[in-house]
């Protein structure tokens, strides 16, 4: 037996260190809507690829600079 459950075999995990202050955020926002952080994941994953905030909107090209930041400054430190 593999352990695996239906549960387990329908979804994948998905894992992120982030700061104290971002996993705060992320966590109050699910808490003040009633929901989970990994519906509020899911909820959004098709929006990815859509119009206002999909590939190509102002908005999401300011996420994905802060993002390649935020990639640049942990490359830093884990090299060092």
């Amino acid at each position: 037996m593999s352990g695996e459950t239906t549960m387990t075999k329908q979804r994948k995990a998905l894992h992120a260190y982030v700061t104290a202050d971002a996993h705060n955020q992320w966590h109050d926002f699910a808490a003040e809507n009633g929901v989970s952080v990994s519906a509020i994941l899911e909820a959004l994953a098709p929006e990815l690829d859509s119009d206002p905030i999909g590939a190509g909107s102002g908005r999401m090209d300011q996420i994905i600079k802060l993002a390649r930041r935020i990639d640049a400054q942990r490359r830093r430190r884990s090299s060092t």
